[in-house]
This record gives C-alpha cells, sequence and structure tokens, in this order.
C-alpha cells in the first residue's frame, strides 16, 4: 500500500529532512512514485483525493493471514494491512454490526477520536489488538493519522520525495529510489497525527519519541528510539 501527501497535509519531520539532505542520494517526485508502483502491481488501485493526497494498493503478494484492504466512509479514506485479534469486541464497544471489517472498525474508531474530543489519540490505537499497519486521512478536516502495530508485525515505511511529498509504504524497496537517505522505518508500537504533529508512543504516550541519525552505510537515515524502552525503528 501507497500513500503520498504533500506539504499542505503533513509537514515532513525534521529528523527526516535533515537524513535527506546529508549526502546525495536519488530521489523521484510523488508523481513518478505513484507511477512505478502502479506499473509494478498490475492490479493495483489508485485514488486522488484533491490536489494533495493520493493512495494506492494491490492485493498482490499479500500475505492471506494478514491482507491488505481499503474503504471510505463520511470522508474519510482507510488504507489497512493485518488483521484485528480483537475485532469481535471491538465491534461490541463501538456498537457497529457483524458484518463490519478490520478497515471499517479503523475508520469507526478514528472518527471517536475526532467526534469524542478530548479523546486521548492513544487510547484508540491501544485497544487494537493484533498485527497491522493503517493509513487514515480524513478528507473533511484535512487530517493524517498513521499507526502500526505494537511489535511491528506489518512494516510500514515513510520517507520524503524530491518535491517534498511525505510517502507511506509497506514496500521498503518501493520507497528507496524515491526518498533516497529519508527513508525510515515507522516506528512500532506508534502512531503520527498532524492534527497534534507529532509521533507517539501508544503504549508510552509521554515518552519522547527520538530520532538517531543512522550511519553512512546503512540505507536508513534516521532510526527512531521511544525513551524509555527498548523499542527500536529504522533497523530491519
Amino acid at each position: 500500500m501507497l500513500g503520498v501527501f504533500s506539504s499542505s497535509i503533513v509537514s515532513p519531520p525534521d529528523e527526516l529532512v535533515a537524513a535527506g539532505s546529508r549526502t546525495p542520494s536519488p530521489k523521484t517526485t510523488a508523481a513518478a512514485l505513484v507511477k512505478r508502483f502502479l506499473e509494478s502491481n498490475a492490479s493495483a488501485v489508485s485514488l486522488q483525493i484533491g490536489d494533495h493526497v493520493q493512495l494506492a494498493y494491490s492485493h498482490q503478494n499479500q500475505s492471506p493471514l494478514q491482507p491488505r484492504s481499503f474503504a471510505v466512509k463520511d470522508e474519510i479514506f482507510c488504507l489497512f494491512e493485518g488483521a484485528l485479534d480483537n475485532l469481535g469486541s471491538l465491534k461490541q464497544q463501538y456498537g457497529l454490526g457483524k458484518s463490519v471489517n478490520d478497515v471499517v472498525l479503523v475508520i469507526e474508531a478514528y472518527k471517536a477520536l475526532r467526534d469524542r474530543a478530548p479523546y486521548p489519540p492513544n487510547h484508540v490505537v491501544s485497544h487494537l489488538d493484533g498485527n497491522f499497519a493503517f493509513i487514515v486521512f480524513d478528507q473533511a478536516t484535512s487530517t493524517l493519522f498513521v499507526a502500526t502495530d505494537q511489535f511491528g508485525k506489518v512494516p510500514l515505511y515513510w520517507g520524503i520525495t524530491a518535491d517534498g511529498y511525505v510517502a507511506f509504504a509497506n514496500d521498503a524497496d518501493l520507497l528507496k529510489g524515491a526518498c533516497g537517505k529519508s527513508l525510515a522505518s515507522f516506528p512500532e508500537g506508534c502512531f503520527y497525527s498532524t492534527a497534534d504533529g507529532e509521533l507517539r508512543s501508544y503504549e508510552n504516550p509521554k515518552n519522547k519519541v527520538t530520532a538517531v541519525p543512522a550511519t553512512e552505510e546503512e540505507i536508513w537515515g534516521a532510526k527512531f528510539l521511544v525513551e524509555g524502552s527498548t523499542v527500536l525503528a529504522g533497523t530491519k
């Protein structure tokens, strides 16, 4: 799955900007990145949302235990990969019907966060058990919300394209050429929301997430560390 967002939606994290400018490295535009994704996945579906967002996904080479899915409801778009182990209890918690699947559940959880302010955002993700990574975009508020499971069982990567778009994908190789050294692994057990502009751990929401510059030999530009824990991302 792939999501690209212009700087009008999300400001590129300073750590990725700094990493990407450390050494000359190949970069391509967001449009070229999306084109490459579509050309390499024959069954891929792409969706342009306004002038600043593009989402794409494919079922090609997906794990049967961690399928990819897409849904949109009330102008909330979601790309989801993985499976929720507690989907049944979550449907009861949110008062949803039996036919609701994982991706729709995530949309409903996000809506609860948005509409029940000041509902702590870490509560939304910490209640999700299973292996997952998802990208939510709320067109009504131009809000981006991204998260991965606690153990990083479903990988997610992010980086900055040549024209300043922030790109998220489950395929590191896809982003290597497009994002150069700004490429990094999205830290496991964390979420990023443009509503508060911070990358945070949902298990330890008060602990700061910091970035450590990677060595020149590594493909990553930075490694993200949740302070006070042993969680490291960007080293896989």
